[in-house]
Parts: structure tokens; sequence; C-alpha cells
């Protein structure tokens, strides 16, 4: 299931102005992209910026989860 119009411009507005933020709401505080995106951010704003964006548009939060909640039959 994909992101709608209204999720993906409120999702890279954020990701302009706070990058971690971005992609926290993508794919949540506690996954790779997201320390990714904190540390590129605090060693300088535009490549935090420009990682956001890369995990907000290009990333598909659903295969990075993997098989690991699907249920076994």
């Amino acid at each position: 299931m994909g992101a709608t119009g209204c999720e993906l411009v409120c999702e890279i507005i954020l990701a302009i102005l706070l990058p971690p933020l971005g992609v926290c709401l993508r794919h949540g505080c506690c996954s790779v992209e997201f320390v990714i995106c904190l540390v590129l951010t605090i060693l300088g704003y535009i490549p935090g910026i420009i990682y956001a964006l890369y995990a907000i548009v290009f990333l598909n939060r659903d295969s990075s989860h993997g098989d690991y909640y699907a249920p076994v039959a």
C-alpha cells in the first residue's frame, strides 16, 4: 500500500525543514534509515535533506520490513 499524494507532499515538506522527522514518519524512529538521516543531518544539513528525500521518495517502507511481520503457515 503506497502513500497518498497528500501524505507524500507533507513528508517531503517535513524532510526539507527537519530531515529526520520526515524519515521518522515514513520509516519509523527505530529504523536504519532514520539513524542514517540523523547522522547526516548532524554532519551537515544539506546531506540530511538529500538522504531524507531519497528515503521518502525512493525507498519502499513495506519492503524494508521484509517478511518479518508475515504470518507463518
